[in-house]
């Protein structure tokens, strides 16, 4: 009689640890939130793709509406502390424009479904993270530093919060638009976002940079340029002023001296003569 071979005894899936179970809902709820915003999401949803039952949902977060404020807290505070502390890590002001544009950039570009959730739909009474009140913040660090410059340099540092809505206004919604289209790379977006904040319209760099040597190495091409073109200018200048010179020269000699109302020499003497004759 052949021996029968006994089938293998079924491995056991290790139980998650309550703090396991929650690290993976929160996982879950963050991609399922991402895509269809937490009206779409059904906690039913969230408990299918933990393999989970729903009491199991409802017991470590109270429903969806609880999974949603943790995620979206955790994301608030994620990115306000990139961007924080690199408007801090910086001593120059381009510096820290720079890299706060580049850490706004680097968490989009790490945590894409973090930031859709972020600037999706925030609801009001999901907890203390939406994007608006992220912005709040960063603004008022930038305002921060704002008020100090301008202090410095004898400007109204009243004018301070406008300016800083205004920095992280653009910063936050080009970041928006750069989600989708990701391109071009998040380096070159920030030296174009820098450039326009710390030059102005009238004066945009042509390639800008945000590697302080290439910079450099354009700022030198730069100037180089505009020697050149203000050297250019002046010759033209100068040529253009020896020729209306030179035209008003000609004109003098062809309309000759300029004789009129002087009297012939004949009737000058016949005058004199008369007077003393009188």
């Amino acid at each position: 009689m052949d021996d029968v071979t006994e089938p293998a005894p079924r491995s056991r899936r290790k139980r998650m640890t309550g703090k396991e179970r929650r690290e993976q809902l929160l996982t879950i709820g963050r991609t399922l939130f991402a895509e269809r915003g937490l009206d779409g999401t059904s906690v039913e949803e969230i408990a299918s793709a933990a393999g989970v039952s729903k009491p199991v949902v409802y017991e470590h977060f109270g429903g969806k509406e609880g999974l949603y404020a943790v995620v979206v807290d955790r994301e608030f505070e994620r990115l306000l502390s990139l961007v924080t502390e690199a408007l801090n890590s910086a001593v120059h002001y381009r510096s820290k424009l720079e890299k706060a544009a580049l850490g706004l950039l680097a968490y989009i570009e790490e945590n894409p479904d973090g930031f859709r959730i972020l600037v999706r739909d925030s609801h009001g009474g999901t907890g203390t993270g939406s994007y608006a009140s992220l912005l709040s913040e960063i603004a008022g660090e930038v305002e921060h530093i704002l008020a100090q410059e301008f202090k410095r340099h004898g400007y109204d540092d009243k004018a301070a919060p406008m300016y800083a809505q205004s920095l992280v206004g653009m910063v936050a919604l080009t970041g928006q638009w750069w989600l989708d289209v990701r391109k071009p790379g998040r380096e070159e977006v920030a030296a174009h976002i820098v450039n326009l904040a710390w030059n102005g319209l009238s004066g945009l760099e042509p390639r800008p940079n945000v590697d302080p040597k290439r910079r450099r190495k354009e700022l030198e091409r730069m100037e180089k340029q505009r020697e050149k073109a203000q050297a250019k200018a002046e010759k033209a200048e100068a040529k253009a002023a020896a020729r209306t010179e030179k035209a008003q020269r000609r004109a003098q000699r062809e309309d000759g001296p300029e004789d009129e109302g002087l009297l012939p020499a004949d009737e000058t003497v016949r005058d004199t003569t008369e007077i003393a004759t009188f």
